[in-house]
């Protein structure tokens, strides 16, 4: 019998119990093969001595057996525990494991209902709804499953869910894509138990309003991690409380992420807010927004999304396999595809950011940013343009103004280097403490100055760039074009004092990988020194500089 913990479901609540496995796509047997090994994988972390303070834990990469590690078993463990097809389906063994590993989240959740993200934030309400929103899907499916002695993983679960709830309905949050997780995992609890405070409370946090610019993207402009995490929490949210007004906004980023594409598959992430800033990153998160959308409103364009992840990047879609397995409406064939956009300028002013997508490679141009120009082929990758100069410790380039005259794209900036002169007799502080002198109550003079202008515009095949600096004379300058590991570069000069570290003085730079190529250049070598004072370190990347003086101009072409 069923422990009088465990409510019993309402007739009207939308749980599955996985009916006609057998008529699985072939896309979600992939999945559950991948889940299958992610299984395998976490089995060897999993802390099985009864005796053990730790018993049911899983031990991360850190060695620390955590609420968010054992979560990943459990989420996984579940998955594959319910699909047909999975090795683990209805394991009597792993049932037994992941009982005890329910048993250890809850041991580790605190009496408010919190848990902690041992890294950084302690009783942490956004990260309770996190797992809450993991875990609740697929563990509706398991009430509904003719599982044998499910009892023992049933029982702590519930407490789990039952204790997180009343953590979700009055903790707070620290960003703005926590909200929404927040409004997420109680939409999915409000499925499970009709709690109208469940309810009550994510009013409130959409209360203030989605935070999405005209262009379609989100606060954080995190096109890898958070805005697919807030498509996905708000898909959610849709379904658990029935507004499915909030879809317009997923929607609307799902469309903008088109022109986020390169033409290998990958996603801009160098105006990212948060830490997938610049990170090599591709579509895989979107998958289940792309897909639910596809379907819902039979869009060609995000079918196509689909297969472009499925035909990519698909085994790093397996950790959304509760999606899938929670609602078989998505098991339906897609819509047919319509071609992604592949020739276009797109501006993301909100972002910082210019779009120039022609076929078979594309530019990036950003603003308020040190990279300000990358240039993608399929296989061949120019990931960063840099610019810095000596002046002042403070010579790193990050356009503060931005314009476009006539198709060709003008980044600026404006710099100062005063010196500043003694107190008036009467204002000396007497002491001679010095931060009670501030230079901001300095009277200034021999002030210095450096403009900086760098227009980029399209040609035949590519971009040239042209840049000017001016003001200040014989200031030393290092322009970088930091290349993708993994290819070779010809035509330059290696620097033997840092490791990839390349000059170019001729015409013409080449950089190949397997058969495509970049061609860069002209050059220019006035002195070596690479590691200006006040510019940004170095990446740990294959770099060709151009260095000169100021007043410098040099224009270069990139194909």
């Amino acid at each position: 019998m069923l422990s009088p913990l465990i409510p019993v479901q309402p007739e009207w609540l939308n749980f599955l119990a996985l009916p006609n496995q057998e008529e699985m796509p072939e896309w979600l047997l992939e999945l559950i093969k991948v889940n299958d090994s992610n299984v395998s994988r976490l089995l060897d972390q999993f802390i099985d001595e009864p005796s053990h303070h730790q018993f049911g834990g899983i031990q991360d990469s850190y060695q620390m057996a955590t609420a968010h590690s054992v979560t990943a078993f459990l989420k996984t463990g579940l998955c594959a525990l319910l699909a047909k097809s999975s090795d683990y389906y209805k394991d009597p063994e792993l049932l037994e494991k992941l009982s005890a590993s329910a048993n250890f989240l809850v041991k580790v959740q605190h009496e408010d209902g919190t848990i902690d993200l041992v890294t950084t934030n302690f009783h942490s309400t956004p990260d309770t709804a996190f797992i809450v929103k993991w875990l609740m899907p697929i563990y509706r499916v398991f009430l509904h499953s003719d599982l044998p002695d499910k009892q023992s993983l049933e029982e702590p679960l519930y407490r789990f869910f039952n204790n997180a709830g009343e953590a979700l309905v009055i903790g707070g949050i620290h960003t703005p894509n926590h909200r929404w997780v927040v409004c997420g995992a109680l939409a999915e609890l409000y499925q499970w138990n009709r709690n109208q405070r469940y309810l009550e409370r994510a009013e409130q946090w959409l209360a203030e309003g989605i935070d999405m610019d005209p262009d379609g993207q989100y606060e954080e402009k995190s096109s890898y991690i958070y805005s697919s995490l807030s498509d996905r929490v708000l898909i959610s949210t849709a379904r658990g409380f029935e507004k499915f007004n909030l879809l317009e906004y997923v929607r609307k980023n799902l469309e903008m992420t088109f022109y986020y594409l390169h033409p290998n598959g990958e996603i801009v992430t160098e105006a990212s807010g948060r830490q997938d800033n610049s990170i090599v990153a591709t579509l895989e998160r979107y998958y289940y927004p792309y897909r639910y959308m596809a379907l819902r409103d039979r869009n060609g364009h995000f079918a196509a999304a689909c297969k472009l992840i499925e035909n990519s990047v698909f085994e790093k879609a397996s950790g959304f396999l509760y999606y899938f397995l929670e609602d078989t409406s998505l098991w339906e064939e897609l819509p047919p595809s319509k071609p992604l956009p592949t020739n276009y300028v797109r501006k993301f002013l909100h972002s910082g950011l210019v779009r120039i997508r022609r076929g078979n490679y594309d530019g990036s141009i950003l603003l308020d940013n040190p990279v300000f120009f990358t240039f993608h082929k399929r296989k061949t990758v120019l990931q960063g343009v840099r610019l810095a100069s000596a002046f002042f410790g403070k010579g790193q380039f990050k356009a503060d103004s931005f314009e476009e005259k006539d198709g060709v794209y003008v980044l600026s900036s404006e710099l100062e280097g005063p010196y500043y002169q003694p107190f008036e007799k009467g204002e000396v502080s007497g002491d001679g403490d010095w931060s009670k002198m501030p230079r901001t109550d300095r009277k200034t003079s021999e002030v210095q100055k450096l403009h900086t202008n760098v227009r980029i515009k399209e040609i035949t095949g590519g971009f040239e760039m042209e840049i000017d600096i001016a003001g200040t004379d014989h200031v030393p300058v290092a322009l970088e074009l930091i290349f993708r590991e993994g290819g070779e570069l010809k035509g330059v000069q290696p620097y033997q004092d840092l490791p990839e570290t390349y000059f170019l003085s001729g015409e013409e730079g080449i950089y190949e990988r397997e058969g495509e190529k970049i061609l860069f250049g002209p050059g220019r070598q006035e002195h070596t020194w690479v590691a200006i004072r006040g510019a940004l370190p170095k990446m740990n990347a294959p770099t060709v500089f151009l260095t000169g003086f100021t007043p410098f101009h040099q224009k270069i072409q990139l194909k």
